[in-house]
């Protein structure tokens, strides 16, 4: 009886973990794409400023229709290390134009596009339909893909090297980031900033008065209807299977979407290796640690350039964790020493 009930438990062991696979392949395939495609890059306009370029082009989505972006450029010939970016829901690429800029003067070229619900007509698809939950979920797979092939655009640059490429995404962004960490292994590393572990900790957990009067006035089987349908694009699925790639997580202590419950499952879920830092800050993360916390983790990760760069405004001068960020006048930002990001969980 002991040995049939320990041969029952084993095929019950090996018949779960098959199931997770099963579930893991299948969350993956709706991020395929045909990756020999042409790209067709169409260029239409650039500019240069202190020894940066910067080129808004165009290119093809394997979802149809064209995808809007932003390439930053150093000078030089490279090899240069790459950054994918991922702006918020509510945003577009020149919300992080400027961190490129300041990336590409320590060696790196970056690309960042804008999502389907922020691009012109004919391209544009909207989203926060609660009526019909699958097309936010079509355009949100899009989203992802439409980032996947914001690689390959920096896989096509002779001056790239693959082994050092990083991404970097904030509130929608860090969720395309989660996911990315698991289907796309490129990757060396992903910053997460501001990121929710699923749809149901911001719909149906937090106590903002716009999410309470939203509960309030949606029907209770719409809400739950559309939380089942984009459940498969939840954070929570994707980074328990993202190592090797490396995760940074950057978590706001006033998060206005959703609780610190849900971003310490959200962290707790992930793979190792990983680290987490909180900052005094709603969930914009506009404290200027969060940018030297993040650069000092792509220096480590991809190998940024130890330097001084250029930044393009003024302000007062600021000394923290002895990383110097003189803004007056020719302004400076000189990146810190990778030494200060800890390889482990910084708690609250």
């Amino acid at each position: 009886m002991k040995t049939f009930i320990r041969s029952a438990l084993f095929l019950l062991a090996i018949l779960s973990a098959q199931a997770q696979v099963d579930q893991a392949q299948g969350l993956a395939r709706l991020f395929d794409y045909d990756a020999k495609a042409a790209l067709d890059i169409q260029e239409k306009a650039s500019f240069d400023w202190n020894g940066v370029k910067v080129i808004d082009l165009t290119y093809a989505s394997p979802k149809g229709g064209r995808v809007l972006a932003f390439l930053v450029l150093p000078n030089g010939k490279g090899p240069f290390a790459g950054v994918a970016f991922g702006h918020w829901g509510g945003g577009t690429r020149t919300e992080v134009l400027p961190e490129a800029e300041l990336y590409a003067q320590v060696a790196a070229v970056s690309v960042m596009v804008d999502y389907p619900w922020v691009r012109p007509a004919p391209w544009r698809r909207n989203v926060q339909n609660f009526a019909k939950p699958e097309e936010d979920r079509d355009a949100y797979i899009q989203a992802v893909v439409d980032l996947r092939r914001a690689v390959d655009l920096l896989l096509t640059r002779a001056d790239v090297d693959p082994k050092r490429i990083a991404y970097v995404g904030h509130s929608y962004g860090a969720q395309w980031g989660a996911i990315l960490s698991a289907v796309d292994k490129r990757m060396k590393t992903a910053v997460l900033v501001g990121g929710t572990p699923s749809t149901a900790a911001i719909l149906l957990e937090h106590d903002d008065p716009g999410l309470v009067e939203l509960r309030k006035r949606l029907p209770k089987e719409q809400l739950e209807k559309y939380i089942e349908v984009t459940q498969p694009l939840d954070a929570l699925n994707y980074v328990p299977r993202a190592a090797p790639v490396q995760l940074l997580f950057q978590f706001a202590r006033f998060e206005r979407f959703f609780s610190d419950a849900a971003m310490n499952r959200y962290f707790q879920a992930a793979s190792e290796p990983k680290a987490v830092l909180w900052y005094d800050t709603g969930h914009d993360l506009n404290d200027i640690q969060t940018l030297l916390d993040r650069a000092t983790w792509l220096q480590k990760q991809i190998e940024l350039k130890a330097g001084t760069v250029a930044v393009r405004h003024r302000s007062r001068a600021l000394t923290n964790r002895g990383t110097s960020l003189v803004l007056r006048g020719a302004s400076h930002v000189i990146l810190p020493d990778p030494s200060l990001i800890p390889g482990r969980t910084v708690g609250r």
